[in-house]
């Protein structure tokens, strides 16, 4: 079975066992918190990876580290993936698990990508756009990338909408070679 379908198989149930438990706000925050901890700490990804190191033992450290800090349910997903073996795919859960939240809670991310950081009216503006696109309430991450010379980059779900100077170049460029011109670049 693949990482993406055991991921995306415990974190549904999960979801269904937070919402049912009416504890799903802190089952999200715990996740969150997870997958920050391993963005930060490669060094722990790579142990739940390990096949030398015991299931149990990881199961130790994972204890060791969110013991008292997270949702008991939280931690019986830990317990439960680690003693069936699986705890190898916890950050793949994590991301799965946040995923479907979005989806259930009618949330869509997206990444505005610009050459300089924007401000406050018009990330309020962009997401006040993806909102009326979607009709869902809209999560708006940030980046910079001064190689788009200027304009933007939005991306929402799967759709990209490429409006920055280095890919109206591209687009132009392509279009040369297209039409038979050979461009000495």
């Amino acid at each position: 079975m693949s990482e993406f379908r055991i991921a995306s198989r415990y974190a549904k149930s999960l979801l269904e066992l937070a919402e049912e438990k009416k504890c799903l706000d802190e089952v999200v925050a715990d996740m969150e918190q997870f997958a920050a901890v391993c963005k930060d700490n490669h060094d722990l990804v790579l142990m739940l990876k390990n096949p030398i190191i015991g299931h149990y033992k990881k199961l130790a450290i994972l204890k060791e580290i969110f013991k008292g800090k997270v949702n008991d349910l939280t931690m019986a997903i830990f317990e439960i993936l680690a003693k069936k073996n699986r705890e190898m795919y916890l950050p793949e859960v994590a991301a799965a698990f946040k995923a479907q939240y979005y989806t259930f809670k009618g949330i869509v991310e997206s990444t505005v990508t610009t050459v300089h950081p924007i401000s406050d009216a018009v990330r309020k503006e962009i997401s006040a756009i993806v909102k009326k696109i979607t009709n869902s309430e809209v999560v708006l991450t940030e980046k910079t990338n001064p190689d788009l010379i200027g304009g933007f980059v939005l991306k929402i779900g799967d759709k990209q909408i490429d409006d920055s100077v280095s890919g109206k170049l591209k687009e132009l460029r392509l279009q040369f070679v297209d039409k038979g011109y050979q461009s000495k670049m």
